[in-house]
């Protein structure tokens, strides 16, 4: 099993470090982002998130979960039901995801496409 995240050293910045690890991929602080809104089924997570596949939600819920930051409820029931939400740790994260939504908000129309030189 790969190591899932590595060592600090504690220099200026490891706390930096140490909270990008935990978000470090592509889809993980909109997945957040999403359940700030409260508990979401996986389809659901899949509408909001088109551009995401099935692979990469999945294993970015699987991390996020065995980081703490997402809780995973599985109903027994057929056809089986799973539910996820954000834990306590998760929630904490809230002010930062509201303040990345904030400075995209301000500056998206700077990554807007441009068409290419003739």
């Amino acid at each position: 099993m790969k190591r899932r995240h590595s060592s600090f050293d504690c220099a200026p910045g490891c706390a930096v470090e140490a909270a990008i690890s935990l978000i470090d991929g592509k889809w993980k602080c909109v997945i957040l982002f999403h359940l700030l809104d409260g508990t979401a089924r996986f389809n659901e997570l899949r509408r909001r998130i088109p551009a995401a596949t099935q692979r990469t939600l999945t294993n970015q819920l699987r991390e996020l979960e065995l980081d703490g930051l997402v809780e995973r409820t599985v109903y027994a029931q057929v056809p089986p039901k799973v539910e996820y939400n954000l834990s306590e740790l998760g929630r904490s994260m809230t002010p930062v995801l509201m303040t990345l939504k904030q400075w995209g908000d301000a500056n998206i129309g700077r990554f807007a496409a441009t068409p290419a030189a003739a």
